[in-house]
């Protein structure tokens, strides 16, 4: 069946990533989970943390206690079709979303003492967590990244996300890791092993975790992307499914197939799903690592 013949229609879900990152003996390093194999979404794939907005996100309490005002979020993430109160949600969300996810929390404040490993074994939800330590959540600790539109026409899942890709510098004094529960793998390594071991069938990942990694493949340290990140905004990734000859392919912004001509970030401009992955034209040197 040719691909385009099929249609998603429900709108795309929101969604907040953090692509956490530090500075290790190689140079830059990203924090990468390995979903649980029985995950309805990606299973068994190596992510960034990150999930779906929560209607709790909202909470005007929880913003109260963003280190910006909502009005100052809206001007960082750089999106006119999204509402202030919207803006801060996606931020709360990836911050909700990295300490669930892998127990980092980014955050100042609190009693005297507080032991930062402790809060993620505390019962809860985020916001009574925030709120009995009188937190304060650090939006200043991320960036908007990049925006990735999941198309109409099923690529990998049938379901649709916009989710909003936001590079941070892990906090010192904490330890990431995996809840053994939505994750059953974590690992730091560099963008560019990461994509040697994706390459060689050690890890499986989609493409929006592949384009990063290749993107972030081009910095040396964290303060890099962050500067980066500073200096423009989100780029915006809505990408193309096609059928050739009966192999799915997808293109990015600047391909010839794709209906924006300018490229949106740096590497492959289409990736084929071929060998049961996909795999951009040229080989693992197109990956430019």
């Amino acid at each position: 069946m040719d691909i385009n013949s099929i249609e998603v229609t429900a709108p795309p879900i929101p969604a907040a990533t953090v692509v956490m990152l530090r500075d290790g003996a190689a140079g830059l390093e990203v924090f990468l989970l390995r979903r649980h194999s029985a995950s309805a979404v990606l299973g068994g794939v190596f992510v960034f943390p990150g999930g779906k907005l929560d209607r709790l996100d909202a909470d005007p309490g929880l913003h109260a206690r963003l280190d910006h005002a909502p009005d100052v979020l809206h001007q960082r993430l750089r999106e006119s079709d999204v509402s202030t109160d919207t803006a801060a949600s996606l931020w709360v969300a990836a911050l909700r979303e990295s300490f669930e996810e892998c127990g980092v929390l980014f955050a100042q404040g609190g009693a005297q003492g507080l032991q930062w490993d402790g809060l993620r074994h505390e019962e809860g939800a985020f916001a009574d967590l925030i709120h009995r330590h009188e937190l304060q959540l650090q939006c200043e600790a991320l960036w908007p990244w990049s925006r990735w539109i999941t198309p109409r026409v099923p690529s990998v899942t049938n379901k649709r996300f916009d989710t909003r890709f936001f590079v941070a510098r892990a906090p010192a004094g904490q330890q990431a890791g995996h809840d053994n529960v939505e994750a059953t793998e974590s690992v730091w390594m560099t963008p560019r092993d990461a994509l040697h071991r994706y390459w060689a069938g050690q890890m499986e990942m989609a493409p929006p975790q592949i384009m990063s990694l290749v993107h972030l493949a081009r910095f040396e340290h964290v303060d890099a992307v962050l500067h980066d990140a500073a200096q423009r905004g989100p780029h915006l990734v809505e990408p193309q499914p096609f059928d050739d000859n009966g192999t799915r392919v997808i293109c990015y912004p600047g391909d010839p197939r794709h209906s924006v001509g300018a490229q949106a970030m740096p590497g492959p401009t289409r990736l084929r799903f071929v060998n049961q992955r996909f795999e951009p034209d040229g080989g693992l040197a197109a990956f430019g690592v």
